[in-house]
């Protein structure tokens, strides 16, 4: 049975108090703690944090890739076209990964197989969802590489990996994600290994694959310049959790999270407003069994008080549109809304 019509209006992804645990010596570990998060058709939401802040296992939940040992689904709802993918039985999520969702991993060379041909490669994503010959496949891989603009397509369906260089390795990864036509496409990490000037090459295809399939994108990136570049929405994860989300341009024009502050000022950024030098966020991460009572970036937060250290805050509607979960945030936004009612 395929997937549903989503309703007008509805986001056709609702990941919903999302919790993976890991399941290790030192306990049970909150990987990701009540992750919530819509994407829409067409929209493009990414998702940002440090290494080890839960984005690509969010990712792989969707996916239903998560490694086992030790990573596990243990509550919430991941909830695409109406139906939530956490219950579908292997075989029935087999039909929509690939087919409806479709994922680019972060490294294309360890993802597609060095000993077999880019051409057969496509040829089996395309005829893993649709019943054709594979005269017809072939042709539809050859049409893949050009759209993913690859010179001399029917020539390099005939290669292995090794003979493609990064750029081309990682269109050859979006060429096989957009085989079935997805509704969604996540890319975690799509252009960490490149330089920037096939970075942004990267960057234009997508946008332009997506404004003509009219799919909606999750970017997984540390790299904000990725964002500004890609994103519609943006959700900033640390520790596991959600600490903040907003629209793109409202993000970069006044962060309210210290951390989403933080991950800025150290970023160069045409679209960084509130500092002209770079800076960096002390400390690091702390481990997932060492979390702290509190807000998880006490320790590293410039405008930390007793109560960031004695409560963990929610996450709070503070602006029109968006949230974070902030007490500096909400003390600031207290003061300025004294001080013009005054």
């Amino acid at each position: 049975m395929g997937v549903s019509k989503v309703p007008d209006g509805a986001p056709i992804l609702d990941i919903d108090s999302l919790q993976v645990s890991l399941f290790t010596r030192r306990g049970v570990l909150p990987a990701v703690d009540g992750l919530s998060l819509t994407v829409s058709a067409g929209e493009t939401v990414a998702v940002v944090g440090e290494s080890g802040c839960g984005k690509s296992l969010t990712a792989l939940a969707v996916m239903r890739l998560l490694p086992w040992p030790p990573a596990r689904i243990v509550g919430g709802a991941v909830r695409f076209m109406g139906r939530d993918l956490a219950t579908l039985s292997d075989r029935a999520m087999q039909r929509v990964r690939g087919k409806d969702i479709s994922m680019i991993f972060q490294d294309p060379m360890s993802s597609l197989n060095p000993v077999v041909t880019i051409g057969d490669q496509l040829i089996e994503a395309v005829q893993s969802h649709n019943d054709v010959s594979r005269k017809e496949a072939e042709h539809r891989a050859v049409e893949l590489l050009r759209q993913v603009r690859i010179p001399d397509a029917e020539r390099r369906l005939h290669d292995f990996p090794h003979q493609m260089s990064g750029g081309m390795s990682q269109r050859v990864m979006i060429a096989m994600a957009i085989a079935c036509g997805p509704k969604l496409l996540i890319a975690d990490e799509p252009t960490t290994a490149l330089d920037v000037t096939i970075q942004a090459q990267i960057l234009d295809l997508m946008k332009e694959l997506q404004a003509n399939f009219g799919m909606a994108m999750i970017i997984i990136t540390h790299d904000l310049g990725v964002v500004a570049e890609t994103a519609d929405r943006v959700v900033v994860m640390y520790a596991g959790r959600k600490v903040e989300e907003a629209p793109v341009e409202a993000l970069f024009e006044r962060p309210l999270h210290r951390y989403t502050r933080g991950l800025l000022g150290a970023t160069p950024s045409a679209m960084r407003r509130h500092s002209t030098r770079l800076a960096e966020i002390s400390g690091a991460v702390p481990a997932l069994s060492e979390l702290p009572v509190g807000c998880a970036f006490q320790n590293r937060c410039p405008d930390a008080f007793d109560r960031c250290r004695a409560e963990r805050p929610a996450l709070m509607p503070l602006m029109p549109g968006r949230t974070a979960a902030c007490f500096a945030a909400e003390e600031e936004l207290s003061r300025h809304v004294a001080a013009v009612g005054t």
